[in-house]
């Protein structure tokens, strides 16, 4: 599966999830709609959204998606056309919730980050684990296997909806 898009340089670290998508926007239970409020709790968020539009890909510092466990953060970068962050490190339960809604949460060295924040476009190839800033050398990078099966999947709910056969054939085996 091949991820592409113009790059959102985002370079500050610990961007929480009340700057990603501010609490007085948590009034649904689904992700309709949340993306029309990224980065609204941002110093400049809207200017920097509106300087790149059509962007794709975040490149943001280190402890991206700190503070309060907020799905509707995952939510409101993909309501926005975001398909994946890249950055030094997330908040764990920031990438627990990208992995689950298919948004890729892409951990580089801090110096590689840098370089990145000043491509314009990357290319991310999921099955191969690897990516390409413009036209650069291929990047190295890991996901985690399972969590891997969740993006290429859809999401985690497709993951398990797919698995629904599979548990029925064993159940009418016993």
């Amino acid at each position: 599966m091949i991820v592409a898009g113009d790059v959102l340089p985002v370079p500050r670290a610990n961007i929480d999830t009340d700057q990603i998508i501010p609490a007085r926007h948590l009034t649904r239970i689904d992700a309709e709609g949340m993306g029309e409020h990224l980065f609204e709790g941002m110093p400049d968020g809207p200017e920097l959204l509106a300087r790149h539009p059509g962007a794709a890909i975040v490149v943001a510092g280190e402890n991206f998606g700190c503070g309060s466990s907020r799905e509707h953060a995952a939510w409101a970068l993909l309501g926005r056309g975001f398909k994946a962050v890249i950055a030094p490190s997330f908040a764990r339960i920031f990438a627990e919730n990208a992995y689950t809604n298919a948004l890729v949460p892409i951990v580089l060295p801090q110096h590689t980050v840098d370089m990145l924040m000043g491509a314009r476009r990357i290319t991310i190839d999921l099955d191969a684990e690897t990516l390409r800033a413009d036209d650069g050398e291929p990047i190295r990078f890991a996901l985690d296997p399972l969590r891997k099966q969740f993006v290429l999947g859809g999401g985690f709910l497709n993951f398990l909806q797919a698995k629904i056969p599979a548990v029925r054939a064993w159940e009418a085996a016993r």
